[in-house]
């Protein structure tokens, strides 16, 4: 095993969870210095630790924000759109686009896609999450050498991360804190976590159309509810949910949805990537 190399990342994060401020402050350092992760790891014109600069540029590489090259670190096509249309990051869409991108990344970001993705129990107590996260990525194909307890430290940040905090509760370096919560995916109550199918008025439709794979027209409602990284999986939607948005898609004259003969359809009208869908939603 230990000469196998580990194509899944674990706590590139330096334990430290994604803050408010930290993608946009990446963002625009990045657009006008593509050297920046190079000079002391953009620590100084950061204004942060070295490991903290770390964690930036890992997080803006897990949520698709940089592409590297070799004269240099750039924003990627998304990264320059997000950046240019909403720099503070104060629309939620862009939350959402940055949390699927993040969710989504099975290499660069492991145990959130596997909690995303495969992890099935609505209610639950960190030490199962924890249990069950290890034994995930035990049976991983091509999985490496590796920590369980960098596993462990993921855990602890992915609830860190969406789930929100009592002031009384936060360390200092916590009082900037994670803006992910205001999504709506994990609660903690009662003395348990709970998997939350978020507020709908705060999902905009374009989302799903977003998740939607690329190439293709049509796809079974199933599909998109249960689907490897599918809208169903990464925005925690139940069926009524799912539903609902792909309603509010079909009233924008975006999909048709056929549900006659149980077939339960959805027709794209026309094919977009997924920066046209962005664009799209910024104008």
């Amino acid at each position: 095993m230990a000469g196998i190399k580990n194509k899944y990342r674990f706590k590139g994060h330096e334990s430290f969870v994604l803050r408010e401020g930290w993608l946009n402050k990446g963002m625009e350092a990045l657009r006008c210095n593509p050297r920046l992760f190079s000079e002391n790891s953009g620590a100084d014109e950061l204004g942060v630790g070295v490991n903290m600069a770390k964690s930036i540029r890992y997080w803006m590489k897990c949520a698709g924000l940089l592409e590297e090259k070799k004269n240099g670190i750039f924003l990627s096509p998304v990264g320059r759109m997000i950046h240019e249309k909403d720099a503070y990051l104060e629309d939620i869409f862009s939350l959402w686009i940055i949390h699927c991108s993040i969710a989504g990344n099975m290499e660069m970001a492991t145990v959130w896609n596997l909690f995303f993705n495969r992890f099935d129990a609505e209610e639950f107590q960190q030490e199962y999450l924890k249990h069950e996260m290890k034994r995930m990525v035990s049976v991983l194909p091509e999985v490496g050498k590796y920590s369980e307890r960098s596993v462990e430290d993921d855990c602890d940040a992915l609830l860190r991360m969406y789930t929100k905090q009592k002031e009384e509760d936060k360390t200092p370096e916590e009082k900037n804190s994670s803006p992910f919560a205001m999504l709506g995916l994990i609660r903690f109550t009662g003395g348990a976590y709970h998997r939350e199918q978020p507020a709908l008025n705060r999902v905009p439709e374009e989302v799903v159309w977003y998740l939607m794979p690329e190439n293709r027209d049509a796809f079974s409602i199933d599909e998109l509810l249960e689907g490897e990284n599918s809208p169903g999986k990464l925005l925690n939607l139940k069926r009524n949910g799912l539903v609902e948005l792909l309603e509010r898609l079909a009233a924008k004259n975006v999909i048709e949805i056929n549900r006659t003969a149980g077939l339960d359809m959805v027709y794209l009208k026309s094919l977009k990537n997924r920066e046209e869908i962005l664009s799209d939603y910024y104008e």
